[in-house]
């Protein structure tokens, strides 16, 4: 099978983390007999230095033209003071909107060997942590309008609408039961339609659509609540579907209870089978050029791409086998290592889990 890919380094340690995640896809392609055709192109901070903007028009047109696209990471404080749509940032959101990738996936698992790493309670982490937040990633209070900020009564008044239409949500929704269809068949969907119209909505339309998923439990819960809940029994929670904005916090509270954002990718997904995986750590400048960042995020997003857009399960599984070998053989990277543990750099880290495929 061929797999065609655009590749997006970044900036920061992107390029460093995506080389790895090339390197195991590589030893995966060997192993499975797949071949791979890969493409680089330009975003972010490297795409304002080189191209002037941060997402040029031939970064979308290679990323269309591939069945999958790998981002590293964008932005650093070298274009901290540009105008809002030349910084790097830019570029992501515009990539997300260019392929239409409505469905932010982030999964988190705690491996056992990085238990102690947790934030949380020996008890509770003992249970296990395998949950998948599934974020609607093109609309709500980010993109509603009208938003703005401007004198009013003699203030400055600022203001955002969140908006949601019917078939946004039904859309992210059986999404979000078809995947967990895959796991544990359990959907817990995030809302606050005690006080908000527009979750209120968002609460009628989920119930709309679990009802053809019958083998799925649904579970409803305020956001308020969602937050106190996924520290207190991450291990009951097994899908997340929620909006933009509770998504975007949610995520990132689930993100830390695992210990370290160097392990976590995700996927950004449209209608179809191109999707864009990316770690969701930052760009890290200050360890850039190092070979000291974790790559296992971004090889896990490899993982990831494998899986849902060409449909791989098994190449998938054999990824994640990999890197639980790697950690369960006490191999760790500076974020993740402990007295008593092997510590590799970036590229001893990529080198061991490729042998591991």
């Amino acid at each position: 099978m061929q797999l065609k890919i655009c590749l997006l380094p970044g900036d920061g340690i992107g390029p460093e983390v995506v080389r790895e995640g090339v390197k195991v896809l590589k030893a995966v392609a060997q192993k499975y007999g797949h071949s791979l055709v890969l493409e680089t192109a330009l975003i972010g901070g490297e795409a304002i230095d080189k191209a002037g903007e941060p997402l040029p028009e031939e970064t979308i047109l290679k990323c269309k033209d591939s069945q999958a696209v790998l981002l590293g990471a964008v932005g650093g404080p070298k274009w901290d003071n540009l105008p809002r749509h030349l910084r790097p940032e830019s570029g992501l959101l515009g990539i997300r909107k260019s392929l239409d990738l409505f469905a932010n996936l982030r999964p988190v698992k705690l491996f056992p060997a990085l238990q102690k790493a947790s934030v949380l309670r020996e008890d509770i982490v003992a249970r296990g942590i395998d949950l998948i937040v599934v974020r609607e990633l093109t609309s709500g209070i980010y993109f509603g309008e009208p938003k703005g900020i401007k004198e009013e009564n003699g203030e400055k008044v600022g203001f955002n609408t969140m908006r949601y239409t019917e078939s946004e949500v039904r859309r992210i929704a059986h999404l979000a039961f078809k995947i967990a269809l895959t796991r544990r068949k359990k959907v817990t969907s995030v809302d606050k339609s005690n006080v908000l119209e527009v979750s209120q909505l968002w609460n009628e339309v989920v119930q709309e659509v679990a009802r053809d998923y019958p083998e799925v439990e649904l579970e409803h819960l305020y956001v308020d609540n969602a937050a106190m809940q996924l520290v207190a029994r991450p291990y009951t929670f097994d899908v997340i579907v929620t909006g933009n904005l509770f998504g975007d916090i949610l995520s990132d509270e689930a993100g830390v209870i695992s210990g370290t954002l160097g392990t976590l990718p995700s996927a950004s997904m449209g209608q179809g089978d191109l999707g864009l995986y990316e770690p969701i750590h930052g760009s890290a400048p200050d360890i850039a050029g190092q070979d000291i960042a974790n790559p296992i995020a971004t090889i896990l997003s490899v993982a990831m791409m494998l899986e849902h857009s060409f449909h791989l399960q098994e190449e998938a599984k054999a990824i994640e086998t990999a890197v639980q070998k790697t950690l369960d053989a006490g191999y760790r990277t500076a974020d993740i290592f402990t007295q008593g543990q092997k510590k590799l750099t970036c590229s001893q880290m990529g080198d061991f889990i490729a042998m591991q495929v």
